[in-house]
């Protein structure tokens, strides 16, 4: 999977990428994540991204002339399954999104800033936007760095143990179960009795019961969509 990331603040997205799961990846050849710095694609000496907007009001939008200008130099040398906008007003990010996006070949994240992204960037290039809440943020390069990471995790032969993304809280509509480890008794509190056991089969199913009372009781949205 190869995934562009075009963005105006370049060292906000790069840190990350070079740390842990998504480190390993990129090394491994499982992925390959690239980051555009959107002010490279300028033709003004100041290097500019964003302008006052038409009709007066607060804030700055990016220009559209370096964003076309980045996507279009991307599309030359491959075809894109998806150019995302990471934005307040997109469609809600899920599990479900991810599991999907993680099947697609190539992404272009394109991140917005300051007030928001002149709107024919949105009508011409843009095939899907993506929000990871209601809330404001300053920019799209953490919503990126959350699709980043919550598809490459996806991707067959990132994770040591595949097995686990299966149970991960909302693969099937769950929560996760609790979780334990050594040692099995620290200052008065113990270890259920039944993971200690070896019954595979008991085991699997108190995890099961934990992920329903723990669903019902923290997420009864998810039980009403189950």
């Amino acid at each position: 999977m190869r995934i562009d990331v075009i963005t105006g603040f370049p060292a906000l997205v790069a840190g990350p990428l070079e740390e842990s799961i998504l480190r390993r990846a990129r090394e491994k050849g499982l992925v390959e994540i690239i980051v555009h710095d959107l002010r490279d694609y300028t033709t003004d000496r100041h290097r500019t991204i964003d302008d006052a907007p038409y009709g007066g009001g607060a804030g700055m939008i990016l220009k559209a002339e370096p964003v076309f200008a980045a996507v279009e130099s991307l599309m030359r040398d491959r075809r894109y399954d998806e150019i995302i906008y990471l934005s307040a007003d997109g469609e809600r990010f899920s599990q479900q999104s991810a599991n999907g996006l993680s099947m697609k070949d190539s992404l272009i994240l394109l991140c917005g800033h300051y007030k928001g992204i002149d709107e024919r960037i949105r009508q011409k290039l843009v095939t899907k936007e993506i929000s990871i809440g209601d809330y404001v943020l300053t920019g799209g390069e953490l919503p990126a760095l959350v699709l980043v990471d919550a598809i490459v995790r996806l991707i067959p032969g990132v994770l040591h143990d595949g097995e686990s993304m299966l149970t991960d809280s909302f693969q099937d509509g769950l929560l996760d179960a609790p979780s334990f480890t050594r040692p099995p008794e620290f200052r008065g509190m113990c270890v259920p009795e039944v993971l200690l056991s070896g019954n595979h089969e008991e085991i699997a199913a108190w995890r099961m019961a934990q992920r329903r009372s723990r669903t019902e009781e923290r997420r009864t949205d998810l039980m009403e969509q189950s």
